[in-house]
């Protein structure tokens, strides 16, 4: 197995705090988001033998076996991280498959660049993700039920919400979040900006449930977002809970440290807070508009102490090991590619030391034991 070097993203609403103190290292005082493991051509992790793209690259069946490549071809189909929020990410969805081969193809028959700033689909893959906090952790996920939100927006007291406020009390309920999110994108930026302002005061002066969406309209002063982001479930994880993200369910992360797993993909389509290019049209396109509770996912016990994440989705399989202190050695070996994540305590997977925030690759039938006390995280595939 290899060891990896990892590469830090040090994106805008990263914690300046959060990631160096998982690793044991100083803050630079600048934000670190994410950090990134597997063989993402972005930022791909680093080995004794090249970087990963480069390892698989040169024996893809050896590194994946023989079932991963011919079920995803030759490269690793999942890309894990530690993120890291100090501020909230854009709100956005991402397409599923058929959508993103269709978007794709279409912007390439158009000639848009890849690195285009109005390029939606940088790719022809779909991008589910799942997200495990470490620590608790801030999001919102899926559309509230659209009455509940009525109530919701009516409290602030803004009269330029009654608009919305009426439309949800519409039915049937997708033609209503359809509607209301449809003004909310589409509103003059002017008179927006106002109700915005309007809006985030009244959330300050109020608290409680309205105390995320004043943080959000802090951070983004007078944009829509802001307003499309109280359509949504507001959720806080605890330690080891997690968010399974499915194509067209609109999302963002406001707070907290976590591990995140998703299929190899850069696809995402934004509906606000953000400067990032917004497509309505398209936005609208990939939406689902359905509402329900946001789906917190516990883990779920498997053989030999693992603790499964289980998601519908083939390219990626996240659990955990809870490793207490005198445990027996847990023989991991698969036939399938892993990389094993350390996040809390000491531990020994095959002849590496890992403290948190330290990670390897194993390839397909190497032989992988871990020991030791402390948490593992383990992300393979459905092969």
């Amino acid at each position: 197995m290899d060891r990896l070097d990892n590469t830090v993203r040090p994106y805008a609403w990263g914690s300046t705090t959060a990631i160096p103190k998982l690793l044991g290292v100083e803050p630079t005082g600048e934000p670190q988001a994410e950090m990134w493991m597997g063989a993402h051509p972005g930022a791909p992790s680093r080995t004794g033998r090249g970087t990963l793209v480069e390892v698989i690259e040169a024996a893809p069946e050896r590194e994946l076996g023989a079932a991963a490549v011919a079920k995803f071809g030759p490269h690793l189909p999942f890309l894990l991280k530690i993120l890291a929020a100090g501020a909230p990410l854009s709100l956005q969805v991402h397409p599923n498959l058929e959508q993103a081969k269709e978007g794709y193809a279409d912007e390439e028959a158009r000639g848009i660049p890849v690195d285009a700033g109005h390029r939606n689909y940088k790719d022809a893959n779909h991008k589910p993700e799942l997200i495990c906090a470490l620590t608790e952790f801030d999001g919102l996920c899926g559309f509230r039920d659209p009455l509940r939100t009525a109530d919701l927006l009516d409290g602030l007291g803004v009269d330029s919400l009654k608009p919305y406020v009426d439309l949800l009390h519409a039915h049937p309920e997708e033609a209503a979040l359809r509607e209301v999110l449809t003004a909310i994108l589409s509103a003059d930026p002017d008179e927006m900006a106002h109700t915005v302002a309007e809006a985030a005061a009244a959330c300050s002066r109020l608290g409680g449930e309205y105390a995320p969406y004043a943080d959000i309209a802090h951070h983004y002063p007078g944009d829509p977002g802001v307003i499309a982001a109280m359509l949504l479930n507001h959720v806080r994880l605890q330690p080891g809970e997690a968010l399974f993200l499915g194509a067209g369910i609109p999302h963002a992360y406001l707070d907290g440290l976590g591990v995140e797993i998703m299929a190899n993909s850069d696809n995402v389509l934004r509906c606000g807070l953000t400067p990032k290019h917004v497509d309505v049209p398209e936005l609208l396109r990939v939406v689902r508009f359905e509402a329900g509770d946001a789906g917190v996912l516990r883990p779920e016990a498997a053989p030999d102490g693992e603790e499964v994440y289980e998601t519908p989705i083939d390219e990626f399989r996240l659990s955990r090991y809870v490793l207490p202190e005198g445990t027996t050695a847990h023989d991991l070996t698969g036939a399938t590619p892993q990389i094993l994540l350390c996040t809390a305590g000491a531990v020994r997977a095959g002849e590496h030391e890992l403290t948190p925030g330290r990670s390897v690759f194993v390839p397909a039938g190497e032989k992988a034991e871990v020991s030791g006390a402390g948490t593992v995280f383990r992300a393979t595939v459905v092969a």
